[in-house]
């Protein structure tokens, strides 16, 4: 039995007036998707538990069957375990972003998703200049990389996992006093974050940023942070091993801490340019030799923090065409085989940031009979009559209930 699970990050999004009350699904021509509606399910599923935040690593976790309120300590020890970055006693992982902040305002979370080379180098000057014995930054890929925290002691190890950070992504176009860290581990970070602002502005990578009009990383954001999870392996909870495909580290490190083998497929960027033909050409590669496969694509999310509603819906039908067609083509010529596709979570292009709105999904295959649904949609997914209260338990089902 083959098992295919692909997700189109923040694809989902509420009817938009300029698209006559339709959302990017609706208008988005997705062929396979609605295919696999035809001959099998549509349905909606709550990925993200009542009272956590809808991030993408608590949404993709209980995708992959973990309840995030028994597994989750935060973002930055799932993207720590994909560089291979070890955390140690009392230490916390924090996400941090280079961002360009102009005037006071968040201006963009991404420094203009500066290039790996340029991120590194600056990354490097600030575990330079600003790290310590206790105080470590390290890269991870273009704007998202890490800083490692050494606590000297429980109780600040406590504050400062229990600060409340923002991340940037819910803050463009704010001013970031309203939104920095705050609690009894703060000041610690927002002294990191005001001291990286003289580091890098007077760094010459941001000086030729400016020149050529583009953002330059002119400040870290610090957030997302936790120690140390303890999870079962993928392979313990259902009996089967698989591979992830991702260009984003918080999903390849959920895969390594699961134990699934991690594929890097080349050109995979985890923006709008990333390589889809590949990544749906590996995910049949993977089907051959495994029996699970979990397939990543985030352009959909970052056309939606970008309020970008022609590049969403370019992302969501390149994302049908390159990736759910090659893995569908494949499985259907198969006997004994399950697809899922689905939005992790809402990032609607109207509020540019993440929502906790249930999540339409498409699935077919054994045993999965047609619910009356030609096309997968928002719309569709909430009339429909499945529907599941958390993603582990939707994962449950697509696995274990053949």
């Amino acid at each position: 039995m083959r098992y295919a699970i692909l997700v189109g990050d923040g694809m989902s999004d509420y009817p938009i007036a300029e698209l006559g009350n339709k959302t990017p699904l609706e208008v988005a021509k997705i062929p396979n998707i609605n295919e696999m509606a035809k001959r099998g399910a549509v349905g909606l599923v709550k990925t993200v538990p009542r009272g956590m935040k809808p991030a993408s690593d608590i949404a993709n976790l209980s995708i992959l069957g973990y309840d995030p309120k028994a597994y989750y300590t935060g973002r930055g020890p799932l993207e720590a375990a994909n560089i291979g970055v070890e955390l140690g006693e009392n230490e916390v992982a924090f996400r941090c972003n280079l961002v360009t902040v102009n005037n006071g305002i968040m201006a963009d979370y991404s420094a203009g998703h500066i290039a790996d080379k340029e991120s590194k180098v600056l990354i490097e000057y600030l575990n330079d200049k600003l790290g310590a014995d206790n105080i470590r930054f390290y890269h991870g890929k273009s704007y998202r990389n890490l800083l490692l925290i050494k606590a000297k002691s429980l109780d600040d190890l406590d504050s400062l996992i229990k600060t409340s950070c923002t991340p940037p992504h819910d803050i463009t176009a704010q001013e970031i006093a309203k939104n920095l860290p705050k609690g009894r581990g703060a000041d610690l970070l927002n002294r990191l974050m005001e001291d990286s602002r003289a580091v890098l502005e007077k760094h010459e990578i941001n000086k030729v940023r400016v020149d050529l009009g583009e953002n330059p990383a002119n400040m870290i954001w610090l957030w997302g942070q936790g120690t140390n999870p303890n999870m079962p392996t993928f392979k313990g909870r259902f009996g089967i091993e698989g591979a992830v495909i991702s260009a984003v580290d918080l999903v390849n490190g959920i895969g390594k801490i699961a134990g699934l083998e991690l594929v890097s497929v080349p050109g995979a960027t985890g923006y709008y340019d990333t390589n889809y033909q590949g990544k749906g050409e590996y995910a049949v590669e993977v089907l051959k030799r495994k029996d699970f496969v979990f397939v990543h694509v985030e352009a959909p999310d970052e056309a939606g923090h970008n309020g970008d509603l022609r590049a969403k819906i370019t992302a969501i039908e390149n994302f049908d065409k390159f990736v759910v067609g090659a893995v569908w083509d494949f499985l259907k010529e198969t006997k004994d085989f399950r697809i899922l596709v689905l939005s992790d979570h809402a990032t609607p292009v109207s509020v540019r940031t993440h929502v906790s709105d249930a999540a339409p999904f498409a699935m077919a295959g054994k045993n999965i009979e047609h619910n009356g649904f030609d096309h997968y949609s928002e719309k569709n997914a909430a009339l429909s009559k499945l529907k599941f209260k958390s993603g582990a338990a939707l994962t449950d089902a697509f696995i274990k209930k053949v």
